[in-house]
């Protein structure tokens, strides 16, 4: 892979085996899966995609839910394989596909800081280190110390995002995550994203909002039934997504 390439898929396809008949309980499933009288059919989430990002370009991904798109993100961050193709990512990923997943509700904010550091390879003593400015971040203030189950959903995602972002990585991926918290906090994460994107990092963003896409990706891709239906220039990626939901 090129050097000023950060990503590249390879005619990359990602299927999912599924009933193809409904089946009223998991009993039932069971039973019927035991007997092989299960019917199934592949659906297919991605189908050939082929596609390069460059290093410290920012990329818009846009599409009707079920399109592919948090897909084609998890195949990014290694969290799935593909059935078909090759994929190639150099450098440090962090995935903001849902904030706060690693989260332990009963525990407090700041002991998930430190849960959180440890998912994601760091030691106590670098934790240590970090948790003052995670905690600023979040502006959660004396609720650092409550158990997370007396959070709110904003409050938790403003932790899920502090945490995430608080060290510069090679590659950050951005699914549909700044529509949570108030307006001022979804801002500050814009504005963190920006500095990322001035320092060089590769962007990959997901979200239904055609202004942040136009306002932040160098270049956009539209999925449309697990198919790459445009590449390029940002507004005639958008204008045609607009025009083909006609035809859908």
């Amino acid at each position: 892979m090129a050097t000023d390439i950060a990503i590249r898929l390879e005619n990359v396809s990602v299927g999912y085996v599924v009933p193809s008949e409904r089946i009223g309980t998991f009993k039932e499933y069971i039973i019927r899966w035991v007997q092989r009288k299960v019917k199934t059919q592949t659906f297919w989430a991605l189908k050939d995609v082929s596609l390069e990002i460059g290093q410290g370009e920012v990329l818009g991904i846009i599409g009707k839910n079920g399109a592919g798109k948090s897909t084609l993100l998890k195949l990014i961050a290694r969290v799935i394989r593909p059935n078909t193709g090759r994929v190639w990512v150099r450098g440090r990923v962090a995935p903001l596909l849902e904030l706060g997943a690693g989260f332990h509700p009963e525990l407090t904010g700041r002991e998930n800081i430190y849960l959180n550091g440890a998912m994601l390879g760091y030691t106590r003593k670098q934790m240590d280190k970090k948790v003052g400015s995670i905690i600023d971040f979040s502006e959660l203030g004396g609720f650092i110390d409550a158990p997370m189950r007396t959070y709110s959903t904003g409050m938790w995602a403003r932790l899920g995002f502090a945490v995430a972002t608080d060290s510069q990585p090679e590659i950050l991926i951005v699914d549909e995550i700044l529509s949570v918290g108030d307006e001022a906090f979804q801002q500050k994460c814009v504005r963190r994203i920006q500095q990322f994107r001035e320092n060089g990092t590769t962007i990959l963003i997901v979200t239904h909002t055609m202004g942040m896409i136009e306002g932040m990706c160098d270049r956009a891709i539209w999925l449309s039934h697990g198919e790459m239906k445009a590449e390029g220039d940002v507004k005639r990626v958008i204008s045609a997504y607009r025009k083909g939901q006609d035809h859908f």
